[in-house]
């Protein structure tokens, strides 16, 4: 058997991070097994579906690196397949045609409501002769669920879970207006695409009991099954926006890698003995659905942005270039771009995002004269820049090289009988504008002599 699973998300707005882990453990179980990953948009919500989102998921999923195998199924396009099965239900005998009114429906919802029963349909019509019929009634089609035993999901991470069919009544699979409901699509694309495990959220988990019995229905095989547990805050409630229940776009644009992601999102519910890196080609690797939990995982941004963090200091220097010129707004072309090159290899080890990387890497490119913050500003007393007006003249004649420099300054410290901190610190305040910065001589090196020199003269001038 080949494997086939999907990722089937209804376009009623971004791919929010629940859904791209969705994705993931889809995708990555088809690698792990050589089988297919398929996308499947649900847009039979025509009033809720825009093509915003579906540009907004083919566009997450394509920034996440999860590419899918063959096209994309708009569930749209096969509404009249959906309504033909229904057709041949009834034609066997497994579904039937119901003729109430909105008004009976609701009579009935409220007489339930009144003796304290499950608001369930009874089944009026379902061995009734449609001769009986109401001539003003357009029918629905119901499935004609079994009323006596037990159906039985064996799911790859809930278990096995029964429920009693008494508890399942006669779901509409075909509306009065010929549209199919959400269970009945689901089930015949997913038959039709040759789905064989249904990797989805533990939100679905109770139409897997009714969409099982549709498939029975059909004489259909009925998929593998595997519900994942949603994602939870922190603080273990639901996820919501102050969790981090953001677009992938959004991670994108606050500076998070793809790959980076991928790490997070698949400790998200799913680990490898206490494996916190684990690469992509790692997870293809290991990745199986019964190692998923049965515990909501906890989304944490520390943990997301210290795993960013690694994959920074791993990426190539020309890749994070490309991704931070933009929020400096500097072109590619610009000389101040090669500065920049030249910095990252001291600057990348201490950004946790390409957002910090840039605002760690601004002050190389800041033009003269710069500004000092305040912390920074009280340390550069008179005597500070005394001592550094007489570092600048040793270093003027220095080969401008990080070793050479910092011989230099340890030399100056030596004579005056300081300690290199005691030197270095208005230096570093000269350049960076801060009391904290990248390996200072490095950063000397980079900046030039002349770009240095002229920092330290306006740093005297203050």
């Amino acid at each position: 058997m080949t494997v086939t699973v999907r990722f089937a998300p209804s376009p009623t707005g971004f791919l929010h991070i629940g859904g791209a882990r969705t994705a993931l453990f889809n995708w990555l179980y088809a690698k792990h097994v050589g089988g297919q990953f398929r996308l499947r948009i649900e847009d039979t919500d025509r009033a809720r579906s825009t093509v915003e989102a579906v540009e907004a998921i083919v566009n997450g999923l394509n920034w996440l690196g999860l590419d899918w195998d063959g096209d994309i199924v708009h569930q749209s396009d096969r509404l009249e397949r959906h309504a033909e099965a229904a057709r041949l239900m009834l034609a066997s005998g497994s579904a039937y045609q119901a003729y109430e009114s909105p008004t009976e429906l609701a009579a009935m919802r409220d007489q339930a409501k009144a003796a304290g029963r499950s608001i369930r349909y009874e089944g009026v019509w379902r061995d009734r002769d449609p001769r009986d019929a109401p001539p003003d009634i357009a029918p629905v089609i119901r499935l004609k669920a079994p009323r006596d035993g037990a159906t039985t999901i064996r799911d790859h991470v809930q278990g096995e879970v029964t429920v009693a069919n008494q508890q399942l009544d006669d779901l509409i699979i075909l509306r009065a207006d010929g549209t199919p409901t959400y269970n009945l699509s689901v089930v015949v694309d997913d038959h039709d695409m040759a789905i064989s495990h249904v990797i989805r959220g533990d939100d679905h988990f109770t139409n897997a009991f009714r969409q099982t019995q549709i498939y029975r229905a059909l004489s259909w095989d009925v998929p593998e099954f595997a519900h994942v547990p949603l994602i939870h805050g922190p603080d273990g409630a639901k996820l919501s926006k102050r969790h981090g229940a953001l677009g992938v776009e959004a991670y994108r644009d606050m500076g998070y890698l793809p790959e980076a992601l991928r790490n997070y999102l698949v400790r998200l519910g799913w680990s490898h003995g206490d494996d916190e890196i684990i690469s992509t080609e790692q997870a293809i690797a290991w990745f199986d659905i019964d190692g998923i939990g049965k515990s909501p995982a906890r989304f944490d941004f520390a943990k997301l942005a210290n795993v960013n963090g690694h994959y920074i200091r791993e990426a190539a220097d020309e890749r994070l270039l490309s991704l931070m010129l933009p929020a400096l707004d500097l072109d590619p072309t610009d000389p101040l771009a090669a500065r920049l090159r030249a910095a990252l290899p001291d600057i990348k080890s201490r950004a946790r995002t390409i957002e910090e990387l840039a605002v760690n890497a601004r002050f190389y490119i800041t033009s003269r004269p710069i500004t000092i913050d305040a912390k920074a500003d009280k340390l550069l007393d008179p005597a500070a820049r005394a001592l550094l007006g007489e570092l600048a003249g040793s270093l003027g004649a220095a080969e401008w090289r990080d070793t050479v420099l910092e011989d230099a300054t340890r030399h100056f410290a030596e004579q005056k009988g300081l300690k290199l901190g005691v030197v270095a610190q208005p230096l570093r305040i000269a350049l960076t504008g801060s009391t904290n910065s990248p390996p200072l001589f490095s950063v000397m090196a980079v900046l030039g002599r002349e770009e240095s020199l002229g920092r330290i003269e306006d740093a005297l001038e203050r």
